[in-house]
């Protein structure tokens, strides 16, 4: 195929699309105290004001990517784009937590349409050759966006009110949507058949997965609801593979899963952003709690991270030609894992060249392994899948992060209790913010300093165990990810095998021949790109 000769262009319309999700909720966090302050909100608010989002986000991403494949990937992400500028404007002008909790489950579906099309538009546009430079350019958004989005909702809360930190969504999402009608190729795979069940049961088990994950350090399995929605999870996904190995037109081909390649960098992504979604977590209460930061300062605090994350992108991208996927992912992998070590080594007294040297280690891995990884992930699923392919990306990260906030939390929370004196309230022992609560109203300094400890002690644990996480997708990525052939090079066999699979499908579908007039189509490798 042809390089496109507006891609790079279109690129920036792709980091557009995928900034304005990332800001808003790291925006939001911020705007947390001030909300609940103005809305009255609860406690039970405040959680569903943050939860429902990702709850919808993860359930939909799978089937989004799906229809993505089928009615196009444009047309997908500019409904999407469109709908989740108008949830922004929802939850702006929510009087109560209820209207605010509605626009952030609106803004969910419009972010699962715009994220899978935004990998698979990336994927179809630039060749194998750049598809390594692109995604290291569209994920380097990512870090850009979970840095300056708590500096910048910090720097406006403190001049506007709390709905300031959606406002920004709507003229970015409208600049997105103008710019991909007007610079972007529609494209989409090869016409199949729909696929309601597996759609319905990869929903359902999504969502109950991803609420399990959120309610389990709360009471463990001890509660009855987690007891339901992990069976649900469990029934749901279950049937789900089943099902998809079995149906004649699946939403997700089963034999992606026969390619080592796309299996190895699969399970590295999930450990990756385990490790990485509780470094955040974990981070943010040691500059908070501990050295006192305030939200805008602990946003700045990330910078060593952000540009080490975004030189390294660029650096491990110009390198990929030349060492090839595999050895990208372990070599990155190894450089966060020695990241992790020396954040274990952290304690109230640590001076900021060991955090910050830590953040370097950490972003740097990060810059390496994620666009390789992802371009191993991508590059081994045929162009006529992109769109499910992303989502199938989109959703291991996310599962990643949930996990990692669920398993380190748990680690962090058990340990510091552990840790906290025997003599210590009872009120004080379970979290360092309910410690730094009572110490506050008794005004009892030994409590806070053993609170400080503590936490320190939990946060040593919780990196080590972040840090091993990644030491097992490094060997996970050795063993699997044995071709070492340049990024965007897929397993061809396994990729034959499944291009196969959908060209026999299509005979059997025959009345199934699109028959849309979109301008003039050209076939590009099995792709319906219309210009």
């Amino acid at each position: 195929m042809d390089r496109h000769p507006r891609r790079w262009l279109i690129l920036i319309v792709l980091c557009l699309s995928t900034l304005v999700l990332v800001v808003d909720n790291m925006v939001l966090t911020v705007a947390i105290p001030t909300i609940a302050e103005d809305l009255k909100a609860s406690a039970q608010d405040l959680q569903w004001i943050l939860d429902s989002y990702m709850l919808v986000f993860a359930g939909l991403l799978l089937t989004a990517g799906s229809l993505s494949d089928k009615f196009g990937r444009r047309k997908v992400m500019v409904i999407g784009l469109a709908l989740f500028g108008a949830a922004s404007v929802v939850a702006m002008e929510a009087a109560t937590p209820g209207a605010l909790i509605l626009g952030r489950v609106l803004m969910g579906v419009g972010g699962a349409l715009i994220m899978p099309s935004t990998l698979s538009i990336l994927v179809t546009v630039f060749d194998d050759a750049e598809r390594p430079k692109a995604i290291a350019a569209w994920s380097a958004v990512a870090m850009v966006g979970l840095v300056g989005g708590p500096v910048v909702g910090g720097a406006l809360l403190a001049h506007f009110w709390w709905g300031v930190v959606f406002l920004l969504n709507i003229p970015i999402a409208g600049l997105a949507i103008i710019a991909a009608l007007v610079l972007m190729p529609e494209s989409k795979g090869p016409w199949r058949k729909a696929d309601p069940i597996g759609m319905v049961l990869s929903m359902v088990g999504m969502t109950a997965l991803i609420w399990t994950i959120i309610e389990f350090p709360k009471g463990g399995l001890s509660q009855q609801g987690t007891q339901l929605s992990l069976g649900v999870a469990v029934l749901a996904l279950v049937g789900f593979g089943v099902w998809e190995s079995r149906c004649s037109s699946p939403m997700i081909p089963v034999s992606i899963y026969r390619n080592r390649v796309f299996t190895g960098a699969s399970f590295s992504l999930v450990l990756l952003t385990l490790a990485q979604g509780g470094l955040m977590l974990v981070l943010t209460q040691y500059l908070q709690f501990v050295l006192g930061y305030s939200a805008t300062q602990t946003g700045l605090a990330f910078t060593p991270l952000a540009l080490a994350t975004l030189a390294f992108n660029s650096v491990g991208a110009a390198l990929l030609p030349k060492t090839g996927n595999r050895a990208m992912v372990v070599f990155g992998l190894l450089v966060i894992a020695s990241g992790f070590g020396l954040l274990s080594t952290l304690n109230p007294e640590s001076g900021w060249g060991v955090l910050a040297g830590a953040m370097c280690l950490m972003g740097a891995g990060g810059g390496l392994t994620m666009p390789a990884a992802m371009s191993a992930m991508m590059g081994a699923i045929p162009d006529e899948h992109a769109g499910v392919g992303s989502a199938l990306n989109d959703t291991v990260q996310q599962a990643g992060a949930a996990l990692g906030v669920a398993v380190l939390g748990a680690v962090l929370s058990s340990t510091f209790t552990g840790h906290m004196p025997a003599a210590a309230p009872a009120a004080a022992r379970h979290s360092i913010g309910d410690a730094l609560a009572v110490a506050a109203r008794t005004g009892d300094k030994s409590l806070l300093a053993s609170a400080h400890d503590a936490f320190t002690s939990a946060m040593s644990a919780s990196f080590l165990a972040g840090g091993a996480g990644v030491l097992v997708a490094a060997v996970l990525a050795v063993f699997l990810m044995r071709d070492g052939r340049p990024a965007g090079a897929s397993d061809q066999g396994a990729t034959q095998v499944l291009s196969e699979e959908v060209v026999s499908e299509e005979r059997v579908s025959e009345e199934g021949v699109s028959g849309e007039g979109e301008s003039e189509v050209v076939s590009a490798g099995g792709v319906e790109v219309g210009h």
